[in-house]
């Protein structure tokens, strides 16, 4: 029974995380309302997309609110594009230019009834598209990674409780981790992004940097343990290393295409020409 809890526990713990992660990241929508006419409306921003098509928001609204959709590339030297918006069907229906993988749009939408206007936000909210990844590839890396950390708090509290079984949780923590983390985690971001490691030395990406510091924990872990099984400390410091890196917003710091280069080095080419 008493192992029984540590599980739920654990599950537990990796619930909150995975609820937290969700919500911090630079990807989840934004969300919120204004009130117009003594209605309340509610409004969810788009923040990710699949590229091929333009990422769609709708708002309803009341009789006679229209808006106004101002965007651009992020990091470009576009001039903002501003499109006046009525409502269809009782709502105002907005199309975010679609782009190719790890390219953003700033966007930002203003409400208006009359001569009132009604931001939506304070800054421009910046939405980033993405390739498709296939599910026989992202479902595998979600349940591996899930797992990784369920088996990664559990060895935690195995070696907090000095119990006899941290060098097998420790183990397959591990192996949950090279699998989900360093096998399907590039997979993954090479049909999202087209590039299998964007962290360091290559880039800064923090999911990929913070995937391999976790590994690396583990490992050192691993490898102490098995010199001395009885070894509690690197395992604890393994975990707390763990929660850390999960802490961190998924996908902060995350792949982006700056079409300023872009377009300076178009201009470069077409000068030498």
């Amino acid at each position: 029974m008493r192992s029984l809890f540590l599980w739920v526990l654990s599950f537990l713990l990796m619930g909150v995380l995975a609820v937290y992660q969700r919500t911090t990241g630079p990807t989840y929508p934004v969300s919120g309302k204004v009130e117009i006419q003594g209605q309340p409306i509610t409004y969810s921003l788009l923040r990710s997309h699949d590229t091929g098509i333009d990422a769609p928001v709708s708002i309803e609204v009341p009789e006679g609110v229209s808006a106004i959709f101002s965007y651009k590339r992020f990091k470009s030297h576009d001039q903002w594009h501003h499109v006046d918006v009525s409502p269809v069907d009782g709502s105002l229906h907005f199309a975010i230019p679609q782009q190719p993988p790890a390219g953003k749009v700033e966007y930002k939408i203003v409400l208006r009834e009359g001569e009132s206007s009604y931001p939506l936000t304070d800054e421009p909210v910046i939405i980033r598209f993405k390739g498709v990844v296939p599910d026989f590839v992202l479902v595998p890396h979600i349940f591996f990674m899930f797992f990784a950390m369920v088996f990664g708090l559990r060895t935690g509290i195995e070696a907090l409780l000095k119990r006899d079984q941290t060098y097998m949780l420790t183990s397959v923590t591990l192996l949950l981790l090279l699998i989900g983390g360093l096998i399907f985690g590039p997979i993954v971001q090479k049909y999202a992004f087209g590039a299998y490691w964007t962290g360091w030395p290559w880039g800064h990406d923090l999911t990929d940097n913070k995937t391999i510091a976790a590994f690396i924990f583990w490992l050192i872990a691993w490898l102490r343990l098995r010199k001395k099984p009885q070894n509690r400390i690197w395992p604890i410091v393994a975990m707390i290393a763990m929660l850390a890196t999960y802490l961190i917003p998924h996908s902060a710091l995350g792949s982006e295409l700056d079409f300023t280069q872009l377009e300076d080095q178009a201009t470069s080419i077409e000068q030498q020409l």
